[in-house]
């Protein structure tokens, strides 16, 4: 289906050089698909920004240099285009939260209806629309919101506001597939998209978000050319399947237990694993219904991207009472540790903590605290990572990253995050008399972030001290499959 654009939704294009930087040279015409090598080498492309995180490691990085801390002050906007997406958006607005993708002087971008738009943006002094594509979603029963698209040869593929996945010609607009793969609970309650999609290997890798209205995360796996789905790995386990038996309650919590996932994953291409950051388990604050270490919420989790197969897993917080949703980005990159080169994923975990792991099999290599006020843990045991002398009964500070905001250069290793911390006073009645809650809260700026990320980075020496072990969980955080 085909529309026009209706009500003004402006993105601007700033001057100073960012235009230049969205193509190879002015007017130049190519004819290239972004194919396999391509993705692969996204980083060596910085005219261009392929995919969600900028590349398969999610760094988030640009190796461009013509815009610098001495010249960014005299940026100004040269041009501007009205999207659509303006109508019945809700309380929240337009909630367009995406990086529009540059090839060769094309920018592709959404609306929060999922209206994809490809516009040339090779002139430095206007951006003109290509073609605009609305697939149709109906407003009502459905919210405006849009975390990104993806590419993959001559396809742009959109998750849709109703549960749709969609793949169109980045030529001309055609829809050429259109897949339903959201459905209904038994409770009535409809799976929905939050991430941008991710191609790797003629795939297309979706997630469900709606863990917190009560359905079960999951990530599925698509054939890029046709929309077939080829597996789907659910983060709440069934009983019998492993990690069942850490969800002790006697009322079939798992059905409801949540794990969304809202941020999109990584690709490590030798070992053909995808890594994703799972939600938080539900009902979020009442962690005495569902005992037990809620496998796989709050995790890192390793998937085989040919089977979807769990290969490892890593879980920053089990029984999280707190929200600490852990969808945040996930970070690939290789480093020294003690003298050995290591290949890493690094979060930043929304519980405050920094953390630093084998991407290779889950084990946990070093972390520390990276938000000035925590008061939900004593800190993390530095041989597994678990959190040690903490009560998932108590409210706390909510801490982390605004995602998905971080980044890591390949180059001198920074790590940078906007990070803020926020109270929860509350408590229940029975844990009330042992600890107090804490209701002050602070602001922490990048910078600042950045030199607390040092000390858990794999190339400085762990500021962690030894704790007494977490005798309360029930599993190993991190475990090969």
């Amino acid at each position: 289906m085909r529309s026009s654009v209706r009500k003004p939704l402006t993105m601007a294009v700033l001057a100073g050089g960012l235009a230049a930087a969205f193509a190879v040279a002015a007017f130049a015409q190519y004819n290239m698909t972004v194919n396999k090598d391509r993705l692969l080498n996204a980083q060596n492309e910085p005219q261009n920004w392929l995919m969600m995180n900028g590349d398969y490691g999610s760094t988030r990085y640009s190796k461009l240099s013509q815009i610098s801390r001495e010249n960014v002050k005299n940026l100004r906007m040269v041009w501007a285009l009205a999207l659509g997406g303006l109508q019945d958006v809700g309380q929240n607005g337009p909630e367009n939260e995406l990086n529009p993708l540059i090839d060769n002087g094309f920018m592709y971008t959404s609306d929060g209806w999922g209206t994809i738009y490809k516009i040339d943006a090779r002139d430095p002094n206007r951006g003109q629309f290509v073609w605009v594509t609305d697939p149709g979603v109906k407003h009502q029963g459905n919210t405006s919101r849009t975390r990104g698209v993806a590419l993959w040869e001559d396809l742009v593929i959109a998750n849709l506001p109703d549960g749709r996945v969609i793949a169109v010609k980045r030529d001309n607009g055609e829809i050429v597939w259109d897949k339903m793969m959201a459905s209904t609970n038994e409770f009535g309650t409809r799976e929905f998209f939050d991430t941008a999609p991710l191609t790797a290997e003629g795939k297309v890798l979706i997630a469900n978000g709606a863990g917190d209205a009560g359905t079960r995360g999951w990530v599925a796996a698509l054939e890029a050319r046709t929309g077939k789905e080829l597996w789907r790995w659910y983060v709440i386990p069934k009983p019998g399947e492993p990690g069942s038996e850490t969800w002790k309650d006697k009322n079939n919590a798992w059905k409801t237990g949540g794990g969304g996932i809202w941020q999109t994953g990584s690709y490590d291409s030798a070992t053909k694993l995808t890594l994703w950051g799972t939600g938080n388990p539900v009902p979020q604050y009442d962690p005495q219904s569902r005992p037990g270490d809620n496998l796989y919420t709050d995790s890192v989790v390793a998937l085989n991207i040919d089977t979807g197969k769990l290969a490892w897993y890593f879980q920053y917080t089990p029984n999280d009472s707190w929200d600490y949703d852990e969808i945040g980005v996930h970070m690939l990159y290789d480093t020294i540790i003690n003298g050995q080169p290591r290949k890493v994923v690094s979060h930043f975990g929304r519980n405050g903590f920094f953390y630093s792991l084998d991407r290779t099999n889950g084990r946990f290599l070093k972390g520390a605290q990276y938000v000035n006020d925590l008061n939900w843990t004593k800190g993390i045991d530095p041989e597994t990572g678990k959190p040690v002398e903490y009560n998932p009964k108590v409210g706390t500070l909510r801490s982390g990253p605004a995602p998905p905001g971080m980044a890591v250069s390949p180059t001198s290793r920074p790590l940078i995050t906007p990070s803020s911390t926020s109270p929860m006073a509350w408590a229940s009645k029975a844990a009330s008399r042992k600890m107090a809650p804490s209701i002050s809260s602070s602001r922490r700026t990048a910078a600042s972030t950045e030199r607390a990320a040092r000390n858990a980075a794999p190339t400085a020496t762990s500021t962690m001290g030894r704790s007494r072990p977490s005798t309360r969980s029930t599993t190993k955080s991190s475990r090969k499959l």
